[in-house]
């Protein structure tokens, strides 16, 4: 058994996650624990109050929702009566056997698992400490639930783990917020990028764009963010997801946290990005060489290009170490102007033909010269009759 734990600041947004998957039919729920109803009489507003109440009683935390994924391996069919009894005993493991919490069993995805939503605040107004606590208690739970259970442990389901590559978005293949949703998560959660500019290099191999909108646009007067799917050519098509409508909020604010950490975390694979671009680099007879040398080591480099066709930005992407770099950040040797004048080599500048005619020239030879060269033919002309002349 898998265990997931993360917390957050919203407890309606990990409700609503669950509800829509019920929605959807993807999800159902199967306990509601420290609930005053029965399952079947609860609505949207009984199981969200149950869990605020308690939060505001402690409003200087604001990190007070814990959602809880518990995974089972593949050809494990663990029915609702043993589900219900794993989380009690898990729940307990971890301390928050006296807290309400929901337990939905999801079925989109290929093995069994289930979410669990609650929060870490106590009656009392005390908050559950949530560091280590997927390392310790989280840790020990498992061990111990996998022994009594008989389940598949969590080294073992880790082998035979499925392929879990996000597919790119397509437009009205499945509902928009949940691809976009899927991929936003994914890519933000494994990707070390610094900017709108670098998420977006990756965003755009899964056919998604971040949008702040244009310099005169509210979204981006109010500091907002949307998420739009594009199609094959990078055109936004459909409608655009807020971000803080989508569940971990990947919005502005988030970002801007999520840059300064990766400042740091994208440091110490510099230097290994830069040594293989440069040996790739003098490798290459062109570009498009040059871009498979790359591919071959898992890392795709993104040409911005004007309309004539100039390199005027560049952005690589190291799909193995999951980090993203502006080319002028790896050094002055792979930013646009140095790539640009290696790739795209002008071929020199013609100039327009001069007529030199011969010192025998025929009338008839000057009449039909070019119009630009009337005068001269005109005055040579007259220099002939002169000749006939005499």
């Amino acid at each position: 058994m898998v265990a997931k734990i993360k917390s957050g600041k919203s407890l309606k947004g990990a409700l609503n996650y669950n509800e829509n998957k019920v929605k959807q039919g993807k999800a159902a729920l199967i306990e509601a624990v420290g609930y005053f109803k029965d399952l079947k009489d609860l609505n949207f507003y009984d199981k969200l109050l149950r869990l605020t109440d308690l939060a505001q009683r402690n409003e200087r935390t604001k990190t007070n929702t814990v959602h809880i994924s518990l995974n089972f391996a593949n050809g494990e069919t663990p029915t609702t009566e043993t589900l219900q009894a794993i989380t009690q005993d898990y729940m307990q493991g971890i301390g928050f056997e006296n807290q309400p919490y929901l337990v939905y069993r999801h079925s989109d995805a290929g093995h069994p698992h289930i979410h669990i939503v609650t929060t870490n605040i106590k009656k009392s107004g005390e908050r559950i400490s949530l560091h280590y606590l997927g390392q310790n208690q989280s840790e020990k739970a498992r061990k111990s639930i996998e022994i009594k259970y008989n389940l598949i442990k969590a080294e073992e389901q880790q082998q035979q783990k499925p392929d879990l590559r996000v597919v790119p978005a397509e437009y009205g293949k499945q509902e928009t917020k949940r691809a976009i949703t899927n991929i936003v998560n994914q890519v933000v959660r494994t990707y070390k990028f610094t900017s709108i500019p670098e998420l977006n290099a990756v965003l755009q191999q899964y056919h998604i764009q971040a949008d702040r909108g244009s310099k005169e646009s509210r979204i981006q007067a109010y500091g907002g963010l949307v998420y739009w799917i594009t199609d094959k050519e990078g055109n936004k098509t459909g409608v655009p997801i807020k971000a803080s409508s989508i569940y971990g909020k990947p919005t502005l604010n988030t970002l801007a946290e999520k840059f300064r950490l990766n400042e740091t975390l994208r440091k110490p694979l510099k230097e290994k990005l830069s040594i293989a671009i440069s040996e790739a680099l003098s490798l290459a007879t062109d570009r498009q060489s040059f871009e498979r040398a790359l591919k071959n080591q898992n890392i795709e480099v993104l040409f911005r290009r004007s309309d004539d066709g100039r390199i005027y930005g560049t952005t690589f992407i190291d799909h193995e170490n999951k980090a993203v770099f502006n080319g002028s950040d790896l050094g002055k040797e792979f930013s646009a102007n140095p790539l640009n004048a290696k790739f795209n080599k002008t071929e020199p500048v013609q100039q327009p033909a001069t007529y030199e005619p011969a010192e025998s020239i025929d009338v008839l030879d000057i009449l039909l010269q070019p119009e630009q060269q009337d005068i001269a033919a005109l005055n040579k002309l007259k220099k002939k009759r002169k000749r006939f002349n005499l």
